[in-house]
């Protein structure tokens, strides 16, 4: 039987092969904040489609959004303990928007973003085996960062462009991918943020390298990122 939790988006990234990872905070009937749920849908790749998570007048989440989203299961996959199944059969309901202000109520303060271990050839302790995200029981984070830079390119090695987040948390220098849609529109270059909250999330290994790979899933500012 379906049911409804209520969260905060925190992001509404780009995830392959067509679809969204959409996550937020679950907002509990205290009004208080629970922990963090990542709606997904049934297929084996788990990314949620346009018409799965759009509201009843064709819009979609934006970040900030205070969403009721249909579910139909709790569906926990290894390190990505915030997996809940939806129920594709119905709309999403927008309650309201979160004040920027009230964003500092769901800042995570790990010592670290998980583990910093490994890399790729193009980035900083952005990913990590499968033994290593065995050990862990999260898959997101929201972190603040005084100083964030997008970085808009081309991949040296492939020549596609690539999108990129260059920050230091806590004395440690990390380079992320960057799935947040409105880089995608933005043109190259460099852009220099200040005071932005950044949600970070942790993947399923990649098939391509079978690694675990961190990405900067939403950058959330104050005005908001314009593509």
């Amino acid at each position: 039987m379906a049911y409804v939790k209520r969260i905060i988006c925190l992001a509404n990234s780009y995830k392959p092969p067509n679809g969204r990872c959409i996550a937020g905070r679950e907002v509990l009937a205290t009004a208080e904040y629970g922990g963090w749920i990542r709606p997904v849908s049934a297929r084996p790749t788990a990314e949620v489609s346009l018409s799965e998570y759009k509201y009843e007048n064709n819009t979609s989440p934006k970040l900030l959004d205070i969403i009721d989203v249909p579910l139909s299961e709790a569906a926990p996959h290894n390190h990505q303990t915030e997996n809940y199944v939806i129920d594709a059969e119905s709309w999403w309901l927008k309650k309201g928007e979160l004040p920027w202000d009230e964003l500092e109520q769901l800042r995570d303060r790990p010592k670290s973003l998980w583990i910093n271990s490994g890399r790729t050839n193009v980035g900083y302790y952005d990913c990590l085996s499968q033994a290593e995200a065995a050990t862990l029981n999260s898959s997101l984070l929201l972190i603040r960062q005084e100083h964030f830079t997008l970085e808009i390119g081309r991949n040296p090695f492939t020549g596609k462009r690539a999108y990129r987040g260059n920050f230091d948390y806590n004395g440690t220098h990390h380079n992320f991918s960057v799935t947040d849609p409105v880089a995608r529109y933005k043109p190259e270059g460099d852009y220099q943020l200040n005071d932005v909250y950044l949600c970070i999330s942790l993947t399923e290994p990649f098939d391509k390298d079978g690694r675990c790979h961190k990405l900067v899933a939403a950058i959330i500012s104050n005005p908001p990122l314009r593509a």
